[in-house]
């Protein structure tokens, strides 16, 4: 096996790493905690080919379900899945494939910004759904306390992502897996 195949074998492996730990800075303020687990979805979606991505996050999610505490708060279990903030996690890979795929190493601030916004909306949505139909909230109450007080954080998170990728993505630009023009 060349070393190419077994860096794609291990970057999924890493992003789920990256995720794992950044999941763990958390606070609550309500139903839904404040996490800089959306932080590194957005960057992993950033930074790494869509494939990549969401191999990742579908690992961070196995790991997760199988019990590791590896979700906000440290927590994991398949019973993750059943509470009322489930749909923020099941949408993730949804988040970290719209928004790689709309990412790649040339990608402006603007670009990366955006992207990032609008995988991060994907994720309100989930949460949004999650909150209805696993939380009994009705929709206004669900947007209430899934979205409302996450706007200003997260803008601040999709902002640094925006302002973190861009080096990265420079500075990784020897590697031929970060030197692709255009992510596939």
């Amino acid at each position: 096996m060349n070393q190419n195949k077994v860096f794609l074998l291990v970057l999924p492996a890493i992003g789920a790493a990256i995720l794992a730990v950044l999941s763990q800075f958390s606070f609550a303020i309500g139903a839904v905690p404040i996490t800089l687990q959306t932080f590194a979805f957005g960057l992993i979606a950033t930074i790494f080919k869509p494939r990549e991505a969401v191999l990742a996050t579908l690992f961070y999610l196995l790991l997760g379900a199988i019990g590791l505490p590896v979700f906000a708060g440290g927590h994991g279990g398949f019973q993750s899945f059943l509470n009322p903030t489930a749909g923020y996690l099941l949408s993730a890979p949804l988040f970290v494939f719209i928004t790689s795929i709309l990412t790649h190493k040339n990608s402006s601030f603007l670009t990366i910004l955006l992207a990032n916004i609008l995988g991060d909306t994907i994720l309100f949505i989930g949460g949004i759904i999650g909150l209805n139909i696993l939380g009994n909230l009705d929709f206004s109450r669900a947007i209430a306390v899934g979205v409302t007080p996450f706007i200003l954080p997260d803008l601040l998170k999709m902002l640094l992502i925006a302002i973190i990728s861009l080096p990265v993505l420079k500075s990784l630009g020897f590697h031929p897996y970060f030197a692709d023009k255009q992510k596939n």
